[in-house]
């Protein structure tokens, strides 16, 4: 399996500079590859002796083959996809990691010299790049950072456990855990999201009447990193909780049932529209891989209103989920206990 490495550059002025204009030149030579095919109607043979780039003959061969790539997936939508964002890719031959320093060449006055940035790497990233076979190292600028993005190949832990716990994710409680057992943990803080998706959208309303584009760009990102890491936190919690009961299968909803059955007021719509479940979902299968756990999708039909009892579907109240037969619980539980019975969707199980 393969993971991603992310790591913040620590680049002088003049190193700033060079991989500005590196990854500019990048991503223009990979536009003009996927043009020039476009406009032959078929893939033309481009070598880094045919091509003009202020780039390393081996990062221009891996922009054309990069090109080519984008191509073929133009070939299928017949969209052209125009690379805006500043980037750059260098195979596994040409860059090194040692001791907090990254090396990799770009071009100075015409020539390919290799430049040493600093990086820094925590404790957790370097166990996860020692004694891995490392592939490509990607960098690219995000707000006035640079990040080194490394791929890392790993062996997929072997599923030792076929016990299943089912994952209900939601808006007011955003994620619910349940065992074949019954053992339960509620994941993450609804309420806090909800305030924080208010507050940032109170802000952002006063800085549009104040046409301060630059200052909402800004509040934007920051929205997204705050999203991001409250993710990364339920998803952890979920991968930790699986661990801790000895689960080999986790199962969630299809993504594209989530949203539809996701019960929701007027409130709570425009969270609803605004907050990524297919993001969760991908960290927690990521996360879950690494601990060899399966992730599977199943189909989210009456997840929510049938009886795991005796199969009556009754539609809860607030809260409280009630059947006649006797059977009574919370309402988000009631989702992720039937989630674990439920048929596994063609095509979108992750396990296969």
């Amino acid at each position: 399996m393969q993971i991603t490495v992310k790591a913040k550059l620590m680049p002088t002025k003049e190193q700033s500079q060079l991989l500005k204009s590196t990854t500019r030149e990048y991503i223009r030579l990979v536009n003009y590859i996927v043009s020039d095919c476009i406009d032959t109607g078929k893939t033309v043979k481009h070598t880094s002796a045919t091509v003009s780039a202020n780039l390393p003959s081996a990062v221009r061969n891996q922009a054309i083959r990069d090109g080519k790539s984008v191509y073929q997936k133009y070939k299928k939508t017949n969209i052209q996809s125009i690379l805006k964002k500043p980037v750059c890719i260098w195979n596994n031959q040409n860059w090194k990691l040692k001791e907090g320093v990254l090396s990799f060449p770009v071009l100075i006055n015409g020539k390919s010299q290799r430049i040493a940035v600093p990086v820094l790497v925590s404790d957790y990233q370097l166990r996860q790049l020692n004694g891995s076979q490392l592939g490509t190292l990607r960098i690219t600028q995000k707000s006035d950072k640079w990040i080194a993005q490394i791929a890392v190949e790993k062996p997929e832990p072997a599923i030792n456990n076929t016990k299943i716990m089912g994952v209900d994710l939601g808006l007011k409680v955003p994620a619910v855990a349940v065992t074949e057992d019954g053992t339960t943990r509620f994941c993450g803080n609804g309420r806090q999201n909800k305030y924080m998706k208010r507050k940032f959208r109170s802000h952002r309303k006063k800085l549009g009447k104040q046409k301060k584009l630059s200052a909402i760009r800004r509040l934007n990102n920051k929205e997204q990193r705050w999203m991001k890491d409250q993710d990364h936190k339920i998803s952890r919690q979920i991968v930790d909780f699986a661990i801790s009961q000895n689960i080999g299968i986790i199962r969630l909803e299809t993504l594209s049932g989530i949203r539809q059955t996701a019960r929701t007021s007027r409130k709570n719509e425009k969270n609803l529209h605004t907050w990524s479940f297919y993001r969760l979902a991908q960290y927690i299968e990521y996360k879950a891989r690494l601990a060899g756990i399966r992730l599977e999708y199943v189909n989210p039909e009456f997840t929510s209103q049938k009886c795991p009892i005796c199969g009556k579907l009754n539609k809860a109240k607030d809260r409280d989920y009630r059947c006649i037969c006797g059977f009574h619980t919370h309402r988000d539980r009631l989702g992720a206990i039937n989630i674990i019975d439920a048929p596994t969707a063609d095509g979108n199980s992750l396990s296969a």
